[in-house]
């Protein structure tokens, strides 16, 4: 059958998977923003599209609502994991996934009704100086840097976990409100230290192991969650003694558990949830190319 879908979401974090060989239209900016709208499409964060891969499992392609290309999504993979056993495609419960942002290994969680619920995913290492990380760090030793956005003079961490993170931290016992997020998030994303736009987590510790964060996604803007924020989150706050691993991280849609090895390589666990399947009609399919695109956004193809 083709133009079949599956929805899930991790932590309130929502993607559609599909398997592009499986398409009748070919995944462009302009489709994969009519897939994730949520007025006029199915409604999404993000596309997680099956791809061949030499040298994994399984290969991966992550599209933003927007249309652009992520390199890496921690909640991402745990629906694609979910996606690939439910659907399927594997019986395996441990398998590996390539992505533009590195390969990752998942073990998958399944209940006696054979449900996914959850998943470990090795994310690969992060790095804080990286040739792939778009920002400047103008001194390596510098852990911290000076940034300004939305009228505040601001310390921010560039951190890289396969994608690009600015972490900005604030003092135990402070707040992040959704205010200041949504006027933060959007500055610092777009922030010309950024060439290639960045992810942002705004984040206070909470415990000695345990933080808070907001996240605003490159491409995505607000989300309740993301897995990849977490970890950025998590390594950047390790990295400056504010906490220590392993790390609960606090989102909006809930917690995730982060393991940071001495070395910066990362686990991440935590749940998934199958939201449902089906079949796109051939008249949403025939609209594609006709649904406005939205404010701000190129409407080429």
């Amino acid at each position: 059958m083709k133009n079949l879908f599956f929805k899930g979401h991790g932590l309130g974090n929502d993607y559609i998977a599909v398997t592009p060989a499986n398409l009748t239209f070919k995944l462009t900016p302009r489709t994969i923003r009519a897939l994730c709208d949520r007025n006029w499409g199915i409604g999404s964060d993000g596309i997680l599209a099956l791809v061949p891969s030499k040298k994994a499992d399984f290969g991966l392609r992550i599209y933003n609502p927007d249309g652009s290309e992520a390199e890496k999504s921690g909640n991402g993979l745990r629906i694609f994991g979910c996606y690939l056993y439910h659907t399927k495609v594997t019986k395996k419960k441990q398998f590996t996934v390539e992505t533009k942002g590195g390969l990752v290994e998942i073990q998958l969680e399944v209940n006696t009704k054979g449900e996914v619920t959850g998943a470990t995913v090795q994310m690969g290492k992060a790095s804080f100086q990286p040739i792939t990380l778009p920002c400047t760090l103008r001194v390596p030793e510098l852990i911290q840097q000076p940034v300004k956005a939305a009228d505040q003079s601001l310390r921010f961490t560039g951190v890289s976990v396969g994608n690009p993170h600015c972490v900005v931290y604030r003092k135990k016992g402070e707040k992040w409100s959704r205010e200041e997020l949504l006027q933060i998030g959007p500055e610092l994303e777009t922030h010309t230290i950024f060439p290639k736009r960045t992810n942002v987590q705004l984040a206070v510790p909470t415990g000695p192991r345990a933080i808070s964060i907001l996240i605003w996604e490159r491409g995505a803007g607000e989300t309740q969650a993301s897995g990849s924020s977490a970890c950025a989150a998590a390594c950047a706050g390790v990295r400056l003694g504010l906490v220590k691993s392993p790390v609960t991280v606090k989102a909006p849609g809930g917690t995730l558990e982060i393991t940071v090895d001495p070395q910066y390589a990362i686990t991440m666990k935590g749940p998934v949830m199958e939201v449902g399947r089906g079949e796109m009609s051939s008249a949403f399919v025939s609209s594609l190319g006709k649904i406005p695109p939205a404010k701000n956004v190129d409407p080429t193809p």
